[in-house]
C-alpha cells in the first residue's frame, strides 16, 4: 500500500476488513480443535500428561499448542529485530528485515499443523513487524490478515495432496520405511502449498494496488505471480526441510538451523538495499545542487520524476522499470551543473550562443551519470528528452521511434509541471489549458500515448501546482521569461511572427526542443567553442544509442 498520503482510502479499508474477517474465519477453529497429535510434532518433554503419541494417536487440543507457540514465538522473532530500541543502530541496515524474509517458518506450520492453527502462527509476527509507511496500525493488521489466508490456503492445499501422510512417510501402502519422509512424492504436496500461499498473495496484492493505490484493474496484478514463483518456491524447500527436522529424532531444535543460510542470504538483501539507499541520496544531493543554481525552477526536478512515474503506472510498466523512469524524471536536467550559473540565471534574453550552451545540457547530463550502473534506461531519457517526435529536437534530432520510450515520457511530464508551476516571471497555467497544450502538440513534439496516459493519470490521482520560487521582487520583462523558460523545460514558446496571435494558445513546441537558426558565421561559434546550430536543411543522421560521445557501454 503506497499510498501519496497518510490516510488510507475507504475503498481500500474495506478492502482490508473483508480480508481481517475471512483471516478470522480460517484462524477462529484453530480453538476448538478436536484432539490430534502428529507422530514427532510435539518437542520431547512437552507432552502432555495422557497424552498418546505414535502413529493415529489422538490428544487433547493442548498438544498442537506447543508447535504453535513456537513457531509463532519464532516469526515474530524473526521480524522484529528492526524494532528493538535496544539493540538500535548495531542492528538497524544489517538485519534483514523485509518482509518475506522468513516465509520458510509459515510454510512450515502450512506443512506440519492443521490450516486454523498454521494460520494463527502467522498473526504475531505480521502484527510486531516492522511498517515503513503509516498508518502503521492498518497496514500491520492487513499484513497480518494477508499471510494468515496464505498460509491456511498453503495448508489445505498441502493436506489436499496428502502431505502430512507423506511426511509420516504413509502416503504410498508399499512404502519401504513408514515414519520415514516419503520422497520424492513429498515434495508435490509441498509444491501445491508454496503454490497456493503464492497465489493468495498475489491475489490480495492486487486487491489492494487497486483500491489503494488506484492502479488500472488491468494492470494491477501484471507480473505479480510470475515474480513471486521463484523465490517462494525456494522458501517451500527450506519448509519441508524444517518439517522433516522438526518430525525427525533431533527434535524442533535441529530445524533451526535451516534458517541459517536463509538469514545469511536475507543479509546480503540488506546490504544491496544498503547500497542502493546510497544511491539515492546521490540522487538527492545531485537534485539539491541543480535546485540550489537554478534558483527558478526549484522542485522541478522532483515533480517531473512524479509525473513520469504517473505516466509509467498507466503504461502498466513493471515496479523495477517505474522506479528507473521515476529516477530519470528527477535526474533530467541534473546537465545544468555543467552551464555557467550567469546563463542559467541571466534575466535579458539569452543570445543564440547562450542557448546552444543551454542546449548542451542533456550531454553534459549523460556524461555526469553515465558511470550509474543501476539507472540503465534513465540514462538515455536524460540525454533524449528535448528531441521532438517530427525529429526537430535536440541534441541529436531523433524523430519517431527512434527517440527512447523513458525519454518520451519524460518530455512530456516536462512540458506539463513547466507549464503548471508557478514562478517568479508568470504564474501557472491550469491544469485543463497545459493538458489542452499537451494535446494540440501530440504526434508532432510530443508522443500521443504518454499524453493520453498522462491524463489518465490526471483523472484518477489529480494534480497539485506549486510555486518553485520565491515571488518577491519585481517582475521580470517578457522576453527573459520566454528564454528562461526555454532554458528549464518545454513551458513558454518563443512568440509567433504573426502579432495577432493570442500568446495564451502559443504552444510549448519551439522551447522544448526545435533547433535555432543557424548564427552568421558558424566559424564564429567555433571560435568560441561552441558547436554550430543544425541548420534545417541539413540531413539529420541517427548517432549510436548512447550517443557521439559516449564511450562503449555507456548506456
Amino acid at each position: 500500500m503506497r499510498s501519496g498520503a497518510n490516510t488510507i482510502p475507504g475503498a481500500a479499508r474495506a478492502y482490508i476488513g473483508c480480508a481481517v474477517l475471512g483471516a478470522l474465519v480460517c484462524v477462529l477453529p484453530a480453538f476448538a480443535l478436536p484432539g490430534l497429535a502428529l507422530p514427532g510434532l510435539v518437542p520431547p518433554g512437552l507432552t502432555p500428561p495422557g497424552s498418546r503419541t505414535g502413529p493415529g494417536a489422538v490428544a487433547g487440543p493442548d498438544s498442537l499448542w506447543p508447535a504453535v507457540l513456537l513457531l509463532g514465538a519464532l516469526y515474530a522473532l524473526c521480524e522484529t529485530p528492526a524494532r528493538c530500541r535496544l539493540l538500535g543502530r548495531s542492528v538497524r541496515g544489517s538485519v534483514p528485515v523485509a518482509a518475506g524474509s522468513f516465509f520458510p517458518v509459515l510454510l512450515t506450520a502450512a506443512f506440519l499443523l492443521p490450516p486454523a492453527a498454521a494460520a494463527l502462527v502467522a498473526v504475531p509476527g505480521a502484527l510486531a513487524g516492522q511498517v515503513a509507511r503509516r498508518p502503521a496500525g492498518v497496514r500491520r493488521v492487513w499484513r497480518a490478515a494477508q499471510l494468515a489466508l496464505a498460509t491456511w490456503a498453503a495448508a489445505q492445499a498441502h493436506r489436499l495432496l496428502g502431505g502430512p501422510a507423506a511426511l509420516g512417510g504413509t502416503a504410498h501402502p508399499g512404502h519401504a520405511t513408514p515414519g520415514v519422509p516419503d520422497f520424492p512424492y513429498a515434495l508435490l504436496p509441498a509444491g501445491a502449498g508454496a503454490l497456493a500461499f503464492c497465489l493468495v498473495l498475489s491475489a490480495l496484492d492486487g486487491g489492494i494496488f487497486v483500491t489503494a493505490e488506484r492502479r488500472p484493474v488491468r494492470t494491477a496484478w501484471r507480473g505479480l505471480l510470475p515474480r513471486s514463483l521463484a523465490p517462494y518456491g525456494a522458501h517451500a524447500l527450506a519448509g519441508l526441510m524444517m518439517a522433516v527436522l522438526w518430525r525427525s529424532p533431533y527434535g524442533p531444535l535441529s530445524a533451526l538451523f535451516v534458517l541459517l543460510p536463509m538469514y545469511i542470504s536475507c543479509w546480503v538483501f540488506a546490504q544491496y538495499h544498503r547500497e542502493r539507499a546510497a544511491h539515492q541520496a546521490t540522487i538527492r544531493a545531485l537534485v539539491h545542487a541543480v535546485d540550489l543554481k537554478d534558483q527558478y525552477t526549484r522542485g522541478h526536478s522532483e515533480r517531473v520524476g512524479r509525473a513520469s512515474a504517473m505516466i509509467a503506472g498507466e503504461l502498466g510498466m513493471a515496479d523495477e522499470r517505474l522506479e528507473v523512469l521515476r529516477f530519470a524524471g528527477i535526474l533530467h536536467d541534473v546537465g545544468k551543473l555543467g552551464v555557467p550559473t550567469r546563463v542559467l540565471r541571466k534575466d535579458g534574453p539569452l543570445t543564440p550562443e547562450e542557448r546552444r550552451v543551454i542546449e548542451l545540457h542533456p550531454e553534459y547530463g549523460h556524461e555526469i551519470v553515465r558511470g550509474i550502473d543501476f539507472l540503465g534506461e534513465a540514462r538515455l531519457a536524460i540525454l533524449h528528452h528535448h528531441e521532438r517526435l517530427d525529429g526537430s529536437g535536440y541534441p541529436y534530432g531523433l524523430a519517431g521511434a527512434e527517440i527512447p520510450e523513458f525519454a518520451r515520457v519524460v518530455a512530456v511530464a516536462d512540458a506539463f509541471d513547466a507549464m503548471t508551476s508557478t514562478r517568479s516571471y508568470r504564474r501557472a497555467r491550469p491544469v485543463p489549458t497545459a493538458v489542452a497544450e499537451l494535446r494540440r502538440c501530440a504526434g508532432t513534439q510530443f508522443d500521443p500515448r504518454m499524453v493520453r496516459a498522462l491524463v489518465r493519470a490526471l483523472e484518477r490521482y489529480g494534480w497539485q501546482t506549486a510555486v518553485t520560487s520565491d515571488e518577491a521582487g519585481a517582475a521580470t520583462e517578457a522576453g527573459a521569461a520566454q528564454t528562461r523558460d526555454a532554458a528549464a523545460g518545454p513551458a513558454v514558446p518563443q512568440p509567433s511572427p504573426d502579432p495577432s496571435r493570442d500568446p495564451s494558445r502559443e504552444t510549448p513546441a519551439v522551447a522544448a526542443g526545435a533547433p535555432l537558426p543557424a548564427p552568421a558565421s558558424d566559424a564564429a561559434a567555433a571560435r568560441k567553442n561552441v558547436p554550430p546550430a543544425r541548420r534545417p536543411d541539413a540531413p539529420r543522421t541517427t548517432p549510436p544509442p548512447g550517443g557521439p560521445t559516449a564511450p562503449d557501454g555507456a548506456g
